[in-house]
């Protein structure tokens, strides 16, 4: 039997396999749809475990409340053509529907659920990647347990979801925030909430960056004393520029690197303790409300915080918990 494009263009659609192979299969099947399906399926088992170590960036990610309890997964793959295909998004929908069914608390437990066609999670994963050829893994299993959830999926585009639990029934004010965190990406809920180990790290960070700042400073100060273009001294590649187009000297390009080297080791070892710690916390004040949900400034109104959103609309209205998950590298 002859094999069409229409033939080709159809299975392909279906499987999302690669043309070459859609059409060596529909040979192989002599048209038969289902029997080259089979085909690619397995073939494509042999190649995605050859795949496994493949880098996973596209994918679907979807999100569903019901009943008190509201789920994120993703389904990632390799390419964004795969992502895309309807059976790909078909799929991580069954898993979704099934993990909030089943109220499932973590990546494992959704991998064992069954399926409507009674396969498990696990297995109907691994059988849609033989039918790719690509590799396919589950990830950002989150969930959120109780009343009051909204959910919001990123323009609609399976590619950022997020889930927001407000204390009391709030529906205009949840559904604000999810777009609020799916914006602005919040590391916690406030600053209570940062753990220890992020404040910690993030702390050490200002610290030091409060004394680089303050090095530098003075050893731009004693460069223009000097009379040197700032430009010329920021770094090795514009004081070789500098000494290339005959603007320095050798000579003055070591006194460059001297005055650069003597100042900033004055000024590190003689910096007052207590300036650089008013400063550095200065920068964790600053953290605390860039990346603390409550703290942000709300994006439907920058004059406002998010919690003083919230306290417009009830004086007891706060927010419980969130979940966000993403595709993007960020």
């Amino acid at each position: 039997m002859a094999v069409t494009m229409e033939d080709i263009k159809k299975l392909r659609a279906m499987t999302g396999a690669g043309l070459a192979d859609v059409k060596k299969a529909l040979t192989e099947a002599d048209g038969d749809m289902e029997r080259a399906k089979q085909i690619l399926r397995e073939k494509g088992q042999a190649i995605a475990a050859k795949r496994s170590d493949r880098e996973t960036s596209n994918g679907c990610v979807l999100v569903k409340v019901s009943e008190d309890f509201g789920a994120i997964i993703a389904l990632k793959c390799e390419t964004d053509f795969v992502a895309m295909n309807a059976d790909f998004v078909a799929l991580t929908q069954d898993i979704i529907n099934a993990a909030v069914a089943a109220k499932a608390k973590s990546l494992d437990e959704v991998n064992a659920l069954t399926l409507a066609d009674g396969m498990t999670v696990a297995d109907a994963v691994k059988e849609r990647s033989g039918v790719t050829g690509e590799k396919m893994e589950l990830d950002g299993y989150n969930f959120i347990e109780g009343q009051n959830i909204e959910s919001y999926d990123h323009m609609g585009r399976h590619g950022l979801c997020v889930l927001v639990q407000t204390n009391k029934p709030a529906a205009e004010q949840g559904h604000a925030v999810t777009m609020q965190v799916a914006a602005m990406n919040p590391v916690a809920l406030d600053e209570a909430s940062v753990p220890e180990s992020v404040k910690e790290a993030e702390y050490q960070v200002a610290i030091q960056k409060t004394k680089e700042e303050q090095c530098e400073k003075a050893v731009q100060a004693a460069l223009k004393k000097a009379g040197f273009n700032l430009y010329i001294c920021e770094n090795e590649e514009h004081i070789n520029e500098g000494i290339m187009k005959n603007m320095i000297t050798e000579a003055q390009a070591d006194e460059i690197r001297k005055i650069k080297k003597e100042v900033a080791e004055q000024k590190l070892a003689n910096l007052p303790e207590q300036m650089i710690l008013n400063i550095a916390n200065g920068r964790m004040n600053k953290f605390y409300k860039e990346s603390c949900l409550l703290n942000q400034e709300f994006i439907q109104d920058t004059k406002m915080t998010v919690n003083e959103y919230l306290k417009a609309a009830d004086k007891e209205l706060t927010i419980v918990d969130f979940k966000r998950f993403t595709l993007r590298a960020e």
